[in-house]
């Protein structure tokens, strides 16, 4: 994992995560010098966003199907209004957007080649699994960033428009088990690259034990919502 972040000293932070299945009860963590910086955290979730609509964008066209043109468009409509979103508010905070996201486009870009499929429904996956547990991440990590988070965190929450890829690849799933298998193996790959990435956003170095446990409770929660969206879709996790 290349690093992309250099490490300084900062505030005590406190990251929240909220599992699906406790909206009420968010995980809180002392990540102290963990958290990155504000401008990290909105270069990179920006960046994120573009990615996922140019990666849903590029699917549209390998799609003959109309109906699943039309559930591809609303889900990269709502990427596409993520990003503006998080543009805006970097403009607002008098920071370029291209600057801030440029360090990110090398390392990203690799990302999402690596999890482009050989088959639509493979990338439809991907989408719907690294969006999904990247946007809990994120959503997490705004709450280190005061007004600025809280504005992130409302553009985040925003629908992601992907509950119609999310049916296309249950009923794919339910009909064909050729394609349930297939699928499954690679959803099992998508966690890890996408743990991977991130973990590359809380610090470059390794961490020791002590930052390992404090990380432990995000990840957990991050999993378990991903083990949910698995479980929707007929997949085990």
């Amino acid at each position: 994992m290349v690093n992309w972040f250099r490490r300084r000293r900062r505030p005590v932070r406190m990251l929240r995560l909220r599992s699906r299945g406790e909206r009420r009860d968010a995980v809180r963590v002392d990540f102290s010098e963990l958290a990155p910086d504000v401008e990290v955290f909105l270069g990179q979730a920006a960046y994120l966003q573009l990615g996922y609509f140019e990666t849903l964008t590029r699917l549209i066209r390998r799609t003959p199907d109309l109906g699943e043109k039309e559930a591809l468009s609303l889900a990269a409509g709502a990427a596409l209004a993520k990003h503006r979103g998080i543009v805006e508010l970097i403009r607002d905070r008098g920071a370029d957007p291209t600057d801030l996201m440029e360090p990110f486009r090398a390392p990203l870009d690799r990302f999402r080649r690596a999890t482009i499929g050989a088959r639509p429904r493979e990338t439809m996956l991907s989408v719907h699994i690294t969006a999904g547990m990247l946007d809990d991440f994120y959503l997490a990590l705004a709450s280190s960033y005061g007004e600025t988070g809280r504005r992130a965190a409302r553009v985040l929450r925003a629908g992601h428009d992907r509950q119609q890829i999310a049916d296309i690849l249950a009923e794919t799933i339910g009909a064909d088990d050729e394609m349930r298998g297939l699928l499954s193996m690679w959803a099992r790959r998508l966690v890890g690259d996408t743990l991977l990435v991130a973990r590359a956003a809380l610090r470059p170095s390794r961490l020791d034990i002590e930052d390992e446990q404090k990380v432990e409770p995000v990840f957990t929660a991050l999993v378990s919502a991903h083990s949910e969206r698995m479980d929707a879709l007929g997949l085990s996790a």
